[in-house]
C-alpha cells in the first residue's frame, strides 16, 4: 500500500510517502520545507500558515516525484490533525481533503505525537519500549497499556523544546534555537547551579527558564551548559523511575530535541544501569516529518476505513492519552 502523508502542525510543511508491505514500511520521498521567523522571534502562527499555504504545491509535487508514483497510484492520504497551531494544521488538512475529495482516497487524520511514536519505532526496531517524547510541542514519559499511550511522566508548564527555543529567542537566535544551545554548551563544562525541579515524576522548566536568563551576561557558553546539564538530568530522574516502575527493557527516544547528544549520552547511562536497551530516532527523522503521519496513516488502515470528509477535523489541542489505538 502507498500513503501519502502531510504534516503542517507547526514550522513544517511536509509531504510523504511511504510503502507498507506486511509488517514493514519503506520511506519512498519526504520533502520539507521550514518557515524561519526572523533572528530573536518565535513562531507567528499566521505567518507560518501562509508559509505552507504557498509551498504546498511545490513540496507535494516534489514528493510525488521523488518518490516516483503519481497521485492515483496512492490508496490513502493522512495528515496531521493536531496537536498544533490552528492556522497551520488547517492549511495541511485543507490539502488532504481536496486530494480525498478530487481522487476518491480514504483520508485518515492523524494525531501527530503518535506519529513521533511509531516511525521511531518502525526505524529503530523497537517494540515495546518506554518513550520519551520530547519536540517543541510535548514533553512526556510513556508506555503503551490497554490499547492507549500512558503518561509516566510530563512537563507541567513549558516542554522541554519551548524551553530550549526560549532561551535561544532570549539570546538573539533563529528558531529553531536547540542547535545553537548544542553547540555553545559543547565548549564549556562551568556550571552555574540552576533550579531543579522535579515534581513526583513531572518536571517544571519555567523556573529554569527565568534563572538562565540571569546568568547569560556570566557568557553564553556557561548558560547553555548549565541549562543543558540541568533539564536533561531532570528528564533523566524522570525517565529512570518510569523505567523501575514499569520494567521496560526497550527504551526509545523521539522528537526534535531527540537529536540532542549530551541528552542521549545522560539517557543511555541509565538504560545501561538498567539493562535496558536504548534506542534514539534518526537524526534525520527525529523533528516533525510527512514519513511519521503517512506511516501511522497506513497502520490504522489496517484495522479500519478511512473518515469521512465531513467527519474530518483538526484539534489545537488533542493528547495523545486520549486516542485509543486499533492496530
Amino acid at each position: 500500500m502507498l500513503c501519502l502523508g502531510i504534516e503542517s502542525t507547526a514550522h513544517t510543511f511536509s509531504c510523504a510517502v511511504i510503502e507498507k508491505k506486511g509488517k514493514n514500511g519503506k520511506i519512498l520521498s519526504d520533502i520539507r520545507k521550514i518557515y524561519r521567523p526572523p533572528e530573536g522571534e518565535g513562531i507567528h502562527p499566521r505567518e507560518a500558515s501562509r508559509h505552507h499555504a504557498e509551498n504546498s504545491p511545490q513540496v507535494l509535487s516534489d514528493c510525488l516525484e521523488k518518490a516516483d508514483v503519481k497521485i492515483t497510484d496512492l490508496d490513502m492520504v493522512s495528515y496531521a490533525a493536531g496537536p498544533g497551531l490552528g492556522p497551520c494544521l488547517r492549511i495541511g488538512a485543507v490539502v488532504a481533503r481536496s486530494l480525498a475529495s478530487y481522487y476518491g482516497i480514504p483520508v485518515y487524520p492523524v494525531n501527530h505525537a503518535l506519529g513521533h511514536i511509531e516511525l521511531g519505532k518502525m526505524l529503530t526496531g523497537a517494540k515495546d519500549p518506554l518513550v520519551l517524547l520530547v519536540s517543541g510541542g510535548h514533553t512526556m514519559i510513556l508506555a503503551f497499556l490497554g490499547k492507549k499511550w500512558r503518561v509516566f511522566g510530563e512537563t507541567l508548564d513549558i516542554t522541554l523544546g519551548q524551553l530550549l527555543d526560549q532561551i535561544g529567542r532570549h539570546a538573539g537566535f533563529a528558531s529553531p534555537c536547540g542547535p545553537k544551545i548544542e553547540e555553545l554548551a559543547s565548549k564549556s563544562s562551568n556550571y552555574e547551579p540552576l533550579p531543579y525541579v522535579v515534581k513526583g515524576n513531572d518536571v517544571s522548566f519555567s523556573g529554569l527558564f527565568s534563572a538562565t536568563k540571569q546568568i547569560m551576561p556570566k557568557g553564553l557558553e556557561t548558560a547553555c551548559f548549565s541549562l543543558q546539564e540541568t533539564a536533561f538530568s531532570m528528564i533523566g530522574e524522570a525517565v529512570e523511575r518510569a523505567l523501575s516502575f514499569t520494567g521496560k527493557k526497550e527504551f526509545l527516544v523521539v522528537g526534535g530535541v531527540a537529536a540532542n547528544k549530551r541528552l542521549s549520552e545522560i539517557l543511555q547511562s541509565i538504560c545501561k544501569r538498567h539493562n535496558c536497551k536504548f534506542f534514539v530516532s534518526p537524526k534525520e527523522y527525529a523533528g516533525d516529518c510527512g514519513s511519521q503521519i503517512s506511516w501511522v496513516g497506513l497502520l490504522e488502515s489496517s484495522k479500519k476505513t478511512g473518515t469521512k470528509l465531513e467527519n474530518t477535523f483538526v484539534r489545537q489541542s488533542w493528547r495523545i492519552d486520549s486516542v485509543e489505538i486499533p492496530y
